[in-house]
């Protein structure tokens, strides 16, 4: 049973530290706007389980951080991920949070609720925003 399966089981708070952590990620996309199945590809790197997901794009929306509009998002922050300062590479055996690929190297995201992450070199592109 993995961390959101045990925690599937009560309901989802907004101190849950996985709404933390999305409500962190969705303050940095990188984006004018994004379509809502492009914003879930962005929040399951922190959690799978929907109603946890659905808890973070209600309480963004809530806490103003987003606008949600006939399935298009747009961030209301322009604060982005920079490479320099909010990516950390550590060296080790990792899997990518987001394809499952096997990595030597994993980059992690630095964000003020915690660290999100290992991606490799494309996924953090793409969780950043910098790729499609």
């Amino acid at each position: 049973m993995d961390r959101d399966e045990r925690r599937a089981e009560t309901p989802v708070e907004a101190d849950d530290d996985r709404v933390a952590l999305g409500l962190a990620l969705l303050e940095r996309l990188e984006h004018e706007s994004l379509p809502l199945p492009d914003v879930i590809d962005r929040i399951e790197t922190v959690t799978t389980d929907p109603t946890v997901t659905r808890t973070i794009l209600d309480e963004a929306e809530l806490r103003g951080v987003i606008d949600r509009e006939e399935g298009i998002i747009r961030p209301k922050s322009r604060q982005y991920v920079r490479f320099e300062q909010d990516v950390i590479t550590k060296e080790g055996d990792f899997s990518c949070q987001r394809c499952g690929s096997g990595l030597s190297t994993g980059y992690f995201i630095d964000l003020e609720a915690g660290e999100l992450g290992p991606f490799g070199s494309s996924c953090i592109r793409k969780v950043t925003g910098r790729e499609d």
